[in-house]
């Protein structure tokens, strides 16, 4: 349809917004699905979940406040933050307090425990990739945990599977000590979301290499859609977030 492929192909920036927030806000709901589904979390969300329970607060205050952590770790790193990355921060965890308020757990289900809760994680995620092909199809910068990477692989020049493997080992272990569940859907979710991702990019029509226009930086009057890699050369906002998802199997801002 002529009016779905404009939608998702668009430059111009409102419609580049309305992919954004339905992308944040499906990515929410696709992280209560997994959840939900009681198998274990992706890492970041193993660690919120620990988070939450170690300071008293709800998973989505936790997943803001694990956001505002990282962003902090973006100084030394030089990175620049896009429109996109800080409503990533501050409305995903929000989007998934909300879900979580609505869907059931999997095992509250008059069906087969087993069933409801394998059709809740794959729910999830598949939500979640296309979720994350429209936020990355906007070009309003990458996730506050995808700029983290980016930026220490363009500063210390490692490679990307090393430093994504190394980051989400160590936020699992962190977040499973302070109480996060880990089991079957946290390894489902490391090596099935970027292939799904990758899937989701194609069937939304996203083109990594095709600019999606400029948009304003935080840092400056004049920005563009693009976030630095490293504090010497800017990489298209999202399309490394993707790059990795292709690489090494996930995706943001998030």
């Amino acid at each position: 349809m002529p009016f779905v492929r404009d939608f998702l192909t668009t430059s111009r920036l409102s419609l580049r917004l309305i992919r954004l927030f339905a992308g944040l806000f499906a990515y929410g709901v696709a992280i209560a699905f997994i959840l939900r589904a009681g198998l274990g979390a992706s890492p970041w969300d193993v660690l919120a979940q620990g988070v939450g329970k170690a300071i008293g607060v709800s998973f989505g205050t936790a997943t803001v406040a694990v956001s505002v952590v990282v962003l902090l770790l973006w100084v030394p790193l030089r990175q620049r933050l896009g429109w996109g990355t800080l409503a990533n921060a501050l409305l995903v965890g929000v989007f998934a307090d909300l879900g979580l308020a609505f869907l059931p757990a999997s095992t509250a289900l008059p069906w087969a425990t087993v069933l409801a809760q394998c059709a809740f994680l794959a729910v999830g995620l598949v939500l979640l990739a296309f979720a994350s092909a429209l936020y990355i199809g906007a070009g309003l910068g990458p996730g506050p945990r995808d700029g983290l990477m980016t930026g220490i692989v363009g500063r210390m020049g490692w490679p990307v599977w090393l430093v994504r493997s190394g980051i989400e080992v160590l936020v699992t272990a962190l977040g499973w000590f302070l109480g996060g569940t880990v089991g079957i859907g946290t390894a489902v979710f490391a090596f099935g979301i970027g292939p799904l991702i990758q899937l989701a990019l194609r069937v939304l029509q996203v083109d990594l290499a095709k600019p999606k226009g400029r948009a304003k930086d935080l840092g400056r009057s004049e920005g563009s859609g693009r976030s630095e890699g490293s504090g010497r050369s800017e990489v298209p906002a999202g399309g490394e977030y993707a790059r990795v998802g292709e690489q090494v199997s996930d995706a943001a801002g998030r």
